[in-house]
C-alpha cells in the first residue's frame, strides 16, 4: 500500500470512529455503498472518486483539499498540515471538554519546551 493511500484509509476510519458511525450509518447519509467505504478504509481502492471524497469531506466536517491530498490527487496548493492539524487531532481523538483541552495543551506545550532544551 502506497503511503498516500495508507493515510487516506485512516484519517477516513479514525474520523468515522471517532463520530460513532458505522459504515451503514454512513452509507444511509452519503448514499456510498458501506462495501466501497469498507474498501476505502482498508486501502483496497486505489483511485477513490472525487465525488465520494466531497460527500465523506462534507458529512465527517472535514476539508476536501485534505482528502484529496491524502488520496495522492494533484491540489492547487498542499494544505498546510499545522493549519489542518487541528482537523486530523479531531478526526484521532474526537471531542475534548474545554477542560481536557486545556490539559492537553499544556502537555502539548511541555513536549515542546522539552524537546527544544534536547535540540
Amino acid at each position: 500500500m502506497q503511503n498516500h493511500e495508507q493515510n487516506l484509509s485512516v484519517f477516513l476510519s479514525a474520523a468515522r470512529r471517532k463520530l460513532g458511525l458505522s459504515l451503514r450509518t454512513v452509507e444511509a447519509g452519503t448514499g456510498i455503498s458501506n462495501a466501497y467505504l469498507s474498501q476505502l478504509e482498508n486501502g483496497k481502492i486505489k483511485t477513490p472518486a472525487p465525488q465520494n471524497l466531497h460527500s465523506l469531506a462534507a458529512y465527517y466536517s472535514v476539508p476536501y483539499a485534505l482528502l484529496m491530498e491524502l488520496a495522492g490527487y494533484p491540489t492547487a496548493e498542499p494544505t498546510d498540515t499545522k493549519i489542518e492539524s487541528p482537523t486530523r487531532l479531531a478526526a484521532r481523538i474526537g471531542s475534548v471538554t474545554s477542560d481536557e483541552e486545556d490539559q492537553l495543551v499544556e502537555y502539548l506545550e511541555f513536549i515542546r519546551s522539552r524537546r527544544k532544551r534536547l535540540e
